[in-house]
């Protein structure tokens, strides 16, 4: 029996799906999912290429109760910049989680990552943050610090942004671009410690595989979102700062001890608080979270096929609805 195939561009895509309230909640909902215990969710295939200075992760998840399932790639290779290329790329592919036959292409070039992981940002601030922040700081000045403040402000009212970058041309282009987008003062800082000590909420999104928050910077009413660890390399927290935090919350353990800050901490030798609790389990509130806005709190983010499932679900169904896209028979 022949069947369409819809093939989405970035293009596509970009219409179709923001950094909204609706992506926000769709992957929440795939964090609670991930609490149920029900997922199906493998470990991330990921593949180095030193040759190139590349790498590729392969995610993917079922979650009962959605139509599809989605398999993404992801390749990441960092010295396409000196070529004029992109460093990040990517495509997902929506499987049928009756039939296990494919319902859609999407060739969104990495844009429906950065969303998800914006949205998954977004998710434990609207759970774990203090509920009144005052001044948000992201440490980094590439497109997730634009997108996770983004996502931040859709879920906790921001009056001031901070920018710290090791570049100090970025992290001031970074601050403009934020203020232009959002239209609150964004503004760039020299010194780290001032962007904690000031923050409420601080957002780590870099590659570091050396620490860039101390531990001796975190104050009572602090949230901080690490989104920047997703390989075993890679490291933006002092490793006590997890231990010394008043709760530490994984997006998933089991990624987060080999990929995550978890994995430093435990490699330190400083982490003895056994198995932390996740993010949906927070969502859920099956673990009650922040429970006063003097604690100071951690959430590590590492990226699961659980949000790329819900992503790209949530895109097919915008593109049925808006008739969007090419199809193909297949």
């Amino acid at each position: 029996m022949p069947r369409d195939i819809r093939i989405l561009t970035e293009t596509d895509l970009r219409k179709l799906v923001r950094l909204d309230l609706a992506a926000i909640d769709t992957v929440e909902k795939a964090f609670a999912a991930l609490a149920s215990g029900k997922v199906v969710m493998p470990p991330i295939l990921s593949m180095a290429i030193p040759e190139a200075n590349g790498e590729v992760d392969v995610k993917t998840a079922y979650i009962p109760g959605f139509d599809g399932f989605a398999i993404k790639v992801s390749p990441g290779f960092f010295d396409n910049p000196k070529l004029g290329l992109p460093s990040l790329n990517g495509l997902m592919i929506l499987f049928s989680a009756k039939t296990g036959l494919v319902e859609a292409l999407l060739l969104d070039n990495g844009y429906l990552t950065d969303v998800r992981t914006a949205a998954a940002g977004a998710v434990a601030a609207r759970h774990l943050a203090p509920s009144h922040i005052e001044t948000a700081g992201v440490m980094g000045t590439g497109v997730q610090a634009r997108l996770q403040i983004a996502a931040a402000s859709l879920v906790r009212p921001l009056k001031r942004v901070l920018v710290w970058g090791r570049d100090g041309d970025k992290a001031t282009k970074c601050a403009l671009d934020i203020a232009a987008e959002l239209g609150i003062a964004a503004e760039p800082v020299s010194d780290p410690a001032r962007l904690v000590a000031e923050s409420q909420l601080v957002i780590t999104t870099t590659p570091a595989e050396e620490p860039i928050l101390e531990a001796d910077w975190l104050h009572p009413g602090l949230h901080v979102t690490a989104m920047g660890s997703d390989q075993a390399g890679k490291n933006e927290i002092e490793p006590v700062a997890l231990a010394r935090a008043d709760l530490y919350v994984a997006d998933r353990v089991s990624q987060t001890e080999i990929l995550g800050e978890l994995r430093s901490a435990i490699a330190a030798g400083v982490w003895r608080g056994g198995t932390p609790p996740e993010l949906g389990e927070v969502v859920t509130g099956a673990n009650p979270g922040r429970t006063s806005d003097d604690q100071v709190t951690i959430c590590d983010l590492t990226g699961t096929g659980a949000q790329d499932t819900a992503i790209a679900t949530h895109a097919v169904a915008a593109a049925a609805r808006a008739g969007a896209g090419t199809s193909i028979a297949a």
